[in-house]
């Protein structure tokens, strides 16, 4: 799959302003989170940029090389500005294009999974005729991640982690909509655990609550600081949006205190493991 990726405006052409902020700098951010993910975790994924750095790069420039190097898809990626009152994402193909046609069911599963972690209000599906989407060959996406001119909008910018999950939705995105397959031994598994307990007796109380609410669970033991605890785990996801879904369920049945951990399959050695927890210190445990 050969992606031209396209970080909008650039160099002279800062974009939209707004809070401290250029467009063209959060763009580039995300894009080249983008290309880092796709090509340290998948296979068989090409990617080539319309710019790397902030250069200015004119749109006929964009859609010539893309058209040229005969790229599988478009992506631009950009941010918003109006009147400092709207926020939110949206998303645009080309307004020649039907809602069954390729390029709209591309723009469907992108949208989905972008949506699922952007933290952004969802102003939905669009279409316009940009040029990026009119001039290329290939099916083209453009998302708009997000106003600038927002102050809550422009705080989620601000945050390295918001662009890593915004390129992370991109990915999934992709990854679904072109059947992209990780690289042998690499990639991320979601855990979402719903708590930790010293007893084996008091983690049996909790699975049998889950499995009276319809959701399957399991003990695992685990070693932490140097004592032995039962763990419950209410599955295991390839996507973070799922394992976030499962942890939302856990709230509304009074599991408040639920959480999820990345195994870092990919990065693993042997006996060890690597876990990242959302809100709880990063630590390394045997298995």
């Amino acid at each position: 799959m050969k992606l031209y990726l396209d970080p909008g405006h650039g160099g002279s052409d800062t974009g939209a302003t707004g809070n401290g902020l250029l467009e063209k700098d959060v763009a580039l951010d995300i894009a080249l989170r983008i290309r880092n993910i796709l090509l340290n975790e998948y296979q068989n994924v090409e990617v080539r940029m319309s710019r790397t750095t902030d250069t200015t790069v004119s749109l006929r420039q964009r859609t010539n090389e893309a058209n040229q190097w005969n790229a599988d898809y478009f992506l631009s990626i950009h941010c918003n500005a109006f009147n400092g009152e709207a926020r939110g994402y949206e998303d645009y193909i080309h307004n020649s294009l039907s809602d069954s046609s390729q390029t709209a069911q591309y723009r469907d599963v992108m949208h989905k999974h972008i949506t699922a972690l952007n933290r952004l209000s969802n102003r939905g599906k669009k279409k316009a005729n940009f040029h990026v989407l009119r001039e290329t060959r290939m099916s083209a996406l453009l998302t708009e991640n997000g106003f600038i001119d927002h102050r809550q909008d422009a705080a989620l910018m601000r945050d390295s982690s918001w662009r890593q999950d915004v390129a992370r939705g991109h990915i999934n995105g992709l990854e679904e909509a072109f059947n992209l397959q990780m690289k042998q031994d690499s990639g991320s598994m979601y855990k979402v655990i719903a708590g930790s307990f010293k007893t084996k007796e008091n983690a049996e109380k909790q699975i049998a609550h889950l499995e009276s609410n319809g959701i399957d669970a399991f003990i695992v033991r685990t070693m932490i600081n140097g004592e032995e605890w039962y763990r419950v785990q209410a599955g295991s996801f390839k996507y973070r949006e799922n394992a976030e879904r499962r942890k939302n369920q856990l709230e509304q049945i009074g599991i408040s205190d639920a959480f999820i951990i990345i195994d870092n399959m990919g990065q693993r050695r042997p006996r060890r493991m690597d876990i990242q927890l959302w809100g709880r210190p990063f630590y390394r445990h045997p298995f």
